[in-house]
């Protein structure tokens, strides 16, 4: 029997403080961004998608994009939501889908997939819920985020208590997300990546915002963190991450995934030994202008 993914989140904690953000209307220029993206990635395809879901995404900023004169307003599913929001809205587990086989035509996820334990089996939950030729967008926080935090904590807490553990979730590397959607049963799997930096006061600020904005610490194997390690660790991100003006650096990488449910009219790849011409004399070919 194949074992179950380690269960590296805390859902339970992760809920309480993604519903406190929700509550006092944290900062939202991340998912807003994203959004943004997300609209311009839809334009060009001619879709109605009337059966559409909006997964994970903490804020209304998705199913907004989402929303035309042609298209109706997606349903919304997040593990929480905001009191103010209308519509069709179900509480749901990204890990525990209770949508039948084939009956959406569009996914998408804005922002929340990252903390999800078992990302291949919510894709293959996502591919089933999708009907033939039916779609799924998302993006992530991807692997890159936040790694002068990351440096920052552990090069702190070791020299103050001899060991580090881990402080900054762990993100998805881009790379692996083509392969993760193929092994789900998507077709046309592509990922791209967005990756922008932000600037703080100081790392303290950097925490604090990320607090107000449901995104701390939620490891299952999280400890409390020392005030002198804490303020030791704002000192070596000061010194190895600032700008001439003081203020320090935080990279934010954005990975964008899609992949189809499989259908007849897609395209698809040549079989291996079809080709009329070889590499070389199309290269050699081109090269002549032939």
């Amino acid at each position: 029997m194949q074992k179950p993914p380690p269960r590296l989140f805390d859902r339970r904690l992760l809920r309480r403080r993604l519903s406190r953000a929700l509550d006092k209307r944290a900062p939202d220029f991340l998912i807003a961004r994203a959004a943004d993206d997300l609209e311009d990635r839809l334009s060009a395809i001619k879709r109605p998608f009337p059966r559409a879901l909006d997964l994970g995404t903490p804020t209304p900023h998705f199913a907004r994009a989402l929303t035309t004169p042609k298209r109706p307003a997606p349903m919304r599913a997040a593990l929480a939501l905001g009191p103010e929001e209308q519509g069709l809205r179900l509480v749901v587990d990204e890990e525990a889908l209770p949508f039948a086989a084939a009956s959406l035509d569009l996914v998408v996820s804005g922002l929340a997939l990252q903390w999800v334990d078992d990302l291949p089996g919510a894709f293959a939950q996502i591919r089933r819920a999708l009907a033939p030729d039916g779609l799924f967008l998302a993006c992530m926080i991807g692997g890159v985020s936040l790694f002068e935090l990351r440096q920052a904590l552990i090069e702190a807490e070791s020299e103050i208590s001899g060991g580090a553990s881990q402080r900054v979730s762990p993100f998805v590397d881009m790379r692996d997300l083509g392969s993760l959607l193929q092994r789900a049963g998507f077709a046309l799997p592509v990922t791209d990546v967005d990756s922008f930096t932000l600037r703080y006061d100081s790392m303290l600020a950097l925490c604090a915002e990320l607090h107000l904005m449901g995104a701390g610490n939620v490891l299952r194997a999280r400890r409390p963190l020392p005030r002198r390690a804490l303020l030791r660790a704002a000192e070596i991100y000061a010194q190895k991450f600032s700008d001439p003006d003081g203020r320090v650096r935080a990279t934010i990488e954005i990975v964008w995934l899609s992949g189809w449910a499989p259908h007849e009219s897609q395209q698809k790849p040549l079989k291996p030994g079809s080709a009329e011409m070889r590499l070389e004399d199309a290269v050699k070919a081109a090269r002549e202008g032939k």
